[in-house]
């Protein structure tokens, strides 16, 4: 079990409390929280009450008590005895995710479930008056204030608050976990609420402590493996703590799966590599394997999951775009520790990496990648996946970005945090812009309209039948607007050199607050068609920041306020 002490809970007051035409009280409070309910109740005599708690509604004032997927419900008895009493309620536990491989509630909290609605069920009709009712809260300490985004766009606001809200939420462990399905931590979940927390607060203990769980309880996923050392260097770059970097080094070289590769250096999990030894070292109790997206197949009938068809051959474009990009960031990391040797051969082996999936894995006919050596079928992933690792070569950028584009959205809410990166790396944030603010089956309004107030773990039941509605993987909005649109991101560690690098696309206006350790950097700008951009930008003291805008060279920045309208900086 993880004792996870500096986990707090916060008591949260209903939005509502009503009672239904058969005396039912209803209590709705704003947002789903993973926690308990406190309340206070006057019982004319003793009984047992059943109090229901769920997350979603079928209908109005009434809460779903059979809701699809792993949406949450549980009716929890609750015995009173006669007079005003004060009531704690305990959740019975899950035992799916208070198994052996389950992240464990910390002790002095106690066993949680997710839920937005209440009911209680008198065993005497007339016999109960409901008093003071609170939502007990359980997350790792959050700065609500931390961060904050406003745009011209109310479809994009709603988006981003549901997924700053989410990481706060889906704190509860004290260690990313994937939704309280499971309630274990998978290192491309981890990887990407560990971007969007980094990006609205400034407290990396919980990041800390999965990266250091995550090291000792690997998952299965070939390319989960090779997501720790890009997890390692976000902590870096973030925190400007060099700590993990240098305790884990051997780990983190592991996990970059060199010692996979054939003798041209591309990897695969099926030719015999995988060794029991290897297993070990990792730490991985069950076999790898190659993963791309998920679900990989039909859920539901007629489904096809979110792989959109690609072909799973043994040499993996989609594995080999991660191996090539881990080898690169570990050569940063071996650098940034003094261990230059490493580094140079870790960037040789990327650089060779690279040029053999180019050279093998692309289709010059058709100007795409394909899925693998030997297949013809090309797929968003085995494109979208090179294009955010930089790996495109830019006469074949053209190509390539307009393969994207004309996917869509054919991936889940994991791949679309790599689809919106390429996007807006290639030049196309405004296309991404409508990715983010789409209101169809596959966006994140559909989150919002289905009920929930966190990130699902896919787009909708239909495409994942098994689904829960407090996914943090599914919250890719809340770094890319920051990184992305608003443009900001660390260039060297700790934030003591950051990139400014606006792409508001048809935004006309926004404005940011992104915490960092050296202080927030806040940005204003209107950019109404017509006019002349008009920027603000208030920079913390002890931080260089490259303004670098279209058209125009990078101009280096000092601490304070600046503003740029249509004539040069000053």
């Amino acid at each position: 079990m993880i004792e996870r002490k500096d986990i707090v809970q916060t008591r949260n007051k209903p939005q509502k409390v009503t009672h239904r035409p058969d005396g039912t009280p209803f209590i709705a409070f704003e947002r789903a929280v993973f926690g308990t309910l406190e309340l206070t109740l006057d019982s004319e005599v003793e009984q047992t009450v059943t109090v229901h708690l769920g997350e979603k509604l079928a209908g109005p004032n009434t809460l779903d008590r059979v809701p699809p997927g792993c949406i949450r419900y549980r009716a929890c008895p609750l015995t009173l005895t006669p007079g005003r009493r004060s009531y704690t309620l305990a959740i019975p536990p899950d035992a799916r995710n208070t198994g052996e491989q389950a992240v464990l509630m910390p002790a002095h909290v106690g066993e949680v479930i997710p839920f937005r609605y209440a009911e209680i069920e008198p065993a005497a009709p007339g016999s109960l008056k409901i008093g003071d009712i609170r939502q007990l809260a359980a997350h790792y300490p959050f700065d609500d204030a931390a961060a904050s985004f406003a745009s011209s766009d109310n479809v994009l606001n709603a988006v981003w608050d549901m997924c700053l809200y989410t990481m706060k939420a889906t704190s509860f462990c004290g260690v990313y976990v994937d939704g309280d399905r499971e309630r274990i931590a998978y290192e491309a979940d981890a990887y990407i609420n560990q971007l969007g927390h980094y990006c609205v607060d400034t407290e990396f203990g919980i990041g800390r402590a999965t990266l250091e769980h995550l090291v000792m309880h690997p998952t299965w996923p070939t390319e989960w493996q090779l997501h720790m050392p890009m997890m390692a260097w976000a902590e870096y770059l973030y925190s400007g703590d060099d700590g993990f970097l240098r305790t884990h080094y051997d780990d983190l070289r592991l996990r970059t799966l060199e010692s996979l590769a054939r003798e041209d250096g591309l990897i695969s999990t099926q030719t015999g590599l995988v060794t029991e030894d290897l297993l070990t070292a990792l730490h991985l109790g069950k076999p790898l394997r190659d993963i791309v997206d998920w679900p990989p197949g039909s859920f539901t009938q007629g489904g096809v999951g979110e792989r959109d068809d690609c072909e799973m051959l043994p040499i993996n474009t989609v594995v080999n775009a991660f191996h090539a990009h881990a080898l690169e960031v570990m050569a940063k990391i071996a650098r940034a520790i003094g261990r230059q040797e490493d580094a140079s051969r870790f960037e040789t082996q990327s650089r060779r990496v690279r040029a053999r999936l180019n050279g093998l894995l692309f289709d010059k006919e058709r100007g795409v990648y394909v899925d693998g050596e030997g297949g013809a079928h090309a797929s968003l992933h085995a494109n979208m996946f090179p294009l955010a690792f930089d790996l495109v070569p830019h006469d074949r950028l053209p190509g390539v970005v307009e393969f994207i584009k004309s996917r869509g959205m054919a991936c889940s809410v994991y791949g679309a945090q790599y689809l919106l990166e390429a996007l807006c790396l290639a030049g196309e944030a405004d296309f991404a812009l409508s990715l983010m603010t789409a209101t169809h089956d596959r966006s994140w309004w559909n989150m919002i309209a289905v009920g929930s107030t966190m990130t699902l773990e896919a787009w909708d039941w239909k495409y994942k039948n098994n689904l829960d509605w407090n996914h943090a993987w599914g919250a890719a909005p809340c770094n890319i607007v920051p990184r992305y649109l608003m443009g900001i991101r660390p260039l060297e560690p700790g934030y003591k050199k950051v990139l400014i690098q606006p792409q508001p696309g048809s935004l006309e206006h926004a404005e940011i607050k992104l915490p960092t350790v050296r202080g927030s950097i806040t940005m204003k700008l209107d950019s109404t068609p017509g006019k002349p951009l008009h920027l603000e930008l208030d920079i913390p003291d002890s931080v260089q920041a490259v303004l670098r805008l279209p058209g125009s060279g990078d101009r280096v920045l000092g601490p304070g306020r600046h503003t740029l309208n249509d004539t040069p900086l000053s």
